[in-house]
């Protein structure tokens, strides 16, 4: 014992012991645990046992037990139940049934039974000074060995890594979000794949037309895997997005995850550009008219705010083609990779309405915070107003304008396939769009799953942004 005694060594021993003993305490993480290490747990339980058999305290705590048997405890509690249940029973009229009512009635009492053994069990123990060792003290007494340590370290490196993780505020938060995410991406891909399934449509008949015979028809749903059963046809799917391998299309047999990897990057450079733009527009828009309310610029800026959040996407890009490219030969009218001046268009109708709804939230958002007390006491010590509103006021306001930023290029993400098809962008929206009537289930479950990778991405940075921006978000994460 005294050979490893070591001060340093024991006070990180009770650190390491102290956040396992936590986790433990919670049941996702105490699940993990045991998944994870599932070779040390076996180790701990063993050691656990072991340790109780030989310290006596398992034999100490079934003579506890006995003694309540030997007392009548049970038998009382038996007549107690039984008596109980027949008052109930003439109560609302029941007839009785003598031996299911023992039955209920022992089972009653031997529930009561464990709860007061137990109970005295806890009392003999505070009494004696004595108390069963559970698995967190056998951990503890794991690794203050160096060499059991070393070997528990080799077998259960997986839980080590969780605890290093739950033990970082700020890596444990992360971590959270990025699972919740990983769910949320599998919720997705069952859902829409779910309805696809359901739908009437018959893929086969719509790509082979009217005169397909039966058994052409039977023959594609063969080579697809569509005249399998439902749960293995979602397996298939699942498996397809862990291993980026979606398969191929039915129209065109063009390979899904080929496709999207070269339509995507189109939608997402587009709908970031716009996002970046409306920002950069919106928030000194909404700060200006925050700090000015009632005044010409406050309406004139709302009032555009709410123009743009009217105005449909498609009949927008009309009116811009229509006048920047038909009438006034300034823009191509569709879309062109290689030339950047035919991305002005289809950004400014993406931005439009984030501009729009940014610029209202920031308005509204720094208009309430501006009132509150912590404002007026700043300007009460003599802070100027530009300190005051950049230090105090915008910071705390930003919140919720983060979360509709968030919100907003999700849904642009997702949305985009009107303004995609108005200028003939070859982006995720369009191709969604194109399959969907077909439907040509690998390569719509394709473009919406990576959609909802992206969105999630977004959300688990907006979740860590109102950690930068809060500091009340922080201080929790490091008490949770």
């Amino acid at each position: 014992m005294i050979g490893y005694a070591n001060p340093t060594r024991t006070g990180y021993a009770d650190r390491l012991s102290a956040l396992y003993r936590k986790m433990l305490l919670h049941p996702t993480y105490r699940l993990l645990l045991f998944v994870l290490g599932a070779p040390i747990t076996i180790l701990l339980y063993g050691m656990h046992v072991r340790h109780n058999v030989v310290s006596g305290h398992a034999k100490r705590a079934k003579d506890v037990r006995n003694e309540l048997l030997r007392s009548g405890l049970l038998e009382r509690l038996i007549e107690e139940s039984t008596e109980q249940l027949r008052r109930k029973q003439r109560f609302f009229g029941q007839t009785a049934n003598e031996e299911r009512l023992r039955r209920e009635a022992r089972r009653i009492a031997t529930r009561k039974f464990d709860a007061a053994a137990e109970e005295r069990v806890r009392t003999v123990q505070a009494e004696e000074g004595w108390s069963e060792t559970g698995l967190d003290e056998a951990f503890r007494r794991l690794i203050r060995r160096p060499v059991l340590f070393a070997v528990s370290l080799a077998l259960g490196l997986p839980m080590y890594l969780l605890m290093g993780i739950y033990a970082n505020a700020y890596l444990k938060y992360i971590a959270e979000r990025l699972l919740m995410a990983v769910f949320v991406i599998f919720g997705v891909a069952f859902l829409v794949f779910t309805i696809l399934y359901i739908s009437p449509m018959n893929p086969a008949a719509n790509l082979l037309g009217e005169t397909a015979t039966a058994e052409q028809i039977a023959a594609f749903n063969r080579i697809y895997g569509l005249d399998q059963p439902y749960w293995v046809q979602l397996w298939n799917s699942i498996r397809g997005i862990l291993t980026f391998d979606l398969g191929n299309s039915f129209a065109g047999n063009e390979n899904v995850t080929t496709s999207i990897a070269n339509k995507f990057p189109v939608t997402v450079t587009l709908t970031t550009i716009a996002t970046l733009i409306a920002i950069a527009i919106a928030l000194p828009i909404g700060i200006v008219s925050a700090t000015r309310p009632n005044s010409f610029f406050d309406y004139t800026f709302m009032f555009i705010a709410l123009l743009g959040l009217s105005i449909p996407n498609f009949w927008q890009g009309l009116i811009f083609i229509l006048n920047f490219s038909i009438k006034l030969h300034w823009l191509p009218a569709t879309y062109n990779p290689q030339n950047w001046l035919s991305a002005v268009m289809p950004i400014v109708v993406l931005g439009t309405g984030l501009t729009a709804a940014v610029a209202r939230m920031t308005r509204s958002s720094t208009l309430e915070v501006i009132h509150e007390d912590y404002i007026i006491t700043a300007k009460a010590k003599g802070l100027s107003n530009r300190q005051v509103l950049w230090r105090h006021a915008v910071g705390n306001a930003l919140i919720p304008i983060v979360t509709v930023i968030g919100l907003q290029f999700g849904g642009m993400l997702g949305g985009a396939a009107v303004t995609e098809k108005v200028f003939n962008i070859s982006g995720i929206g369009s191709y969604i769009v194109d399959k969907q009537f077909i439907p040509d289930i690998p390569a719509i479950m394709g473009g919406v799953v990576y959609t909802a990778i992206t969105i999630s991405i977004v959300n688990v940075v907006v979740d860590l942004l109102y950690a930068f921006f809060d500091p009340r978000i922080r201080s929790k994460m490091k008490q949770y």
